[in-house]
Parts: C-alpha cells; structure tokens; sequence
C-alpha cells in the first residue's frame, strides 16, 4: 500500500515542521507549502521532504498546489493549516490593519485549506486540519483580535464538516495553548512573561511544537476515519481546568 500523502501549509514553521517529522516517521510524505521560497527550500532540505511555494491567502494557490501534489503522488490525503499568528494587543490599541492582517493569516488561510481540501478530496475522502487557540474559548486579557480570528476558524470548520461529510472530508481542529515556536519568542525569551505564562496553564509549562503536532497527525490519520467536526484542546488544561 502506498504512503500517506499530507499537504502542510506553514510547513516551514514550528508547528509545520514538528508534524512533518512525526508523518515522515510514520511513513507518510510530507509536502511542505510556505511564502518563504528560502525559508522553505532549507526546511525540505533539514526535513528531506518535498516542498512548493505557496502564498496560503490565494485560494488559487492552495488549490493548485493541492491538485499538483495529487497529479504527482497520485493521492492526497490530508491537508494541514500550520500558518498562523501572534498578537498580543487590547482592542483599543489594534488598528484596523492589525485586524485585516489577523483575519487573513488565520481566518483566509484556513479557509483556503478548506476549499482545496473539498477540491481535490471529495471523490476519495481525506482529512483537513485546522489550527485555532484556546483563547477564543476562554476570555483572555489582550487577546481580542486573535480571538475573534480564531473563533472564526472554530466556526468555519464545524460547518465545513456538515457541508462535506457525506463525500467523506473530514474536518476537524486542533486548539493549542501558548506554544514554544519562533512566532512567541519574544514572550517565551523573556524569563518573566515565559513564567506568567507556564503559571496559566494548569499542567505547569507551555506547549512544545510535537504536542501540537501529534494531534495533528492523529485528525490527518486515515484510520480516524470516523472522527469529523471536533476541537481538541492541546493546551495544558487552559481551556477548561481550574487549578
């Protein structure tokens, strides 16, 4: 039986790159799709994966991308959404460009991994995974446009999930907690805001890019072929535990 084949958009990132080891690990291929053509050539050179460079707001270029990972492997089985962003601003401070950038790093792209998704893997089934946050279930201070943004991506993938299940397009979500990758590094760098934030979440520490990554590969895994419409927590507890 041929290998898995999953498409990972921020494949380049922290995130992206933790699940393209672990699905590499279990035998599948990982397709890295990022903006940074140099950032992305090393990381398929690091991760020995194929990789194409893709803008994740055009849904032209996910969609292409998509359908050309299929022509050439002759399957595609998964989509993962692994683009995200950070900001840490009171709704008063956020200008109206930090929003738009917000929605669109979050919202646009994981709406474009949805509409490839329903593209390329109607007529054979196959998974879509998108990232969300903890704090858009949970009120947390300065959190407002990423929130919002990510509640979005929530809403989005449960009703994708209804739209596509009889053709066999699972969607599902992973929301993380605060995770150590290059896009909080300013907070967890500085020994301060790394301790106030460990203390939020009840198992003591901030995520780890593969505890994030191994939810991921559990929603991509055609064996969870019966698990659609669902948002699991990887967050140390901070959604839903009281300590």
């Amino acid at each position: 039986m041929n290998s898995t084949v999953h498409l990972i958009l921020g494949g380049s990132g922290g995130i992206g790159s933790a699940l393209a080891r672990r699905l590499a690990a279990g035998g599948a291929t990982p397709v890295l799709a990022a903006r940074d053509a140099a950032r992305l050539e090393e990381a398929g050179r690091r991760l020995d994966a194929p990789v194409r460079v893709v803008n994740a707001r055009s849904f032209d270029e996910v969609r292409d991308a998509a359908r050309q990972v299929k022509e050439e492997f002759g399957r595609l089985d998964g989509i993962a959404n692994c683009i995200g962003s950070f900001l840490l601003k009171p709704a008063h401070s956020t200008s109206e460009e930090e929003l738009a950038e917000t929605l669109d790093q979050n919202v646009k792209t994981a709406f474009a991994a949805v509409r490839a998704g329903a593209a390329t893997m109607r007529a054979d089934g196959g998974s879509v995974v998108l990232i969300s946050s903890a704090a858009s279930s949970v009120g947390l201070r300065n959190h407002e446009a990423i929130a919002a943004a990510k509640g979005a991506v929530t809403g989005l993938a449960l009703s994708a999930a209804a739209t596509y299940a009889r053709s066999g397009l699972r969607i599902n979500v992973v929301s993380p907690g605060l995770t150590r990758t290059p896009l909080v590094a300013k907070l967890t760098g500085n020994e301060t805001s790394l301790a106030a934030s460990e203390s939020m979440h009840p198992l003591g520490r901030i995520g780890e890019p593969e505890d994030v990554a191994s939810a991921i590969a559990w929603f991509l895994d055609p064996e969870q072929s019966w698990v659609t419409g669902q948002v699991l927590g990887v967050d140390g507890g901070l959604a839903k535990v009281r300590r």
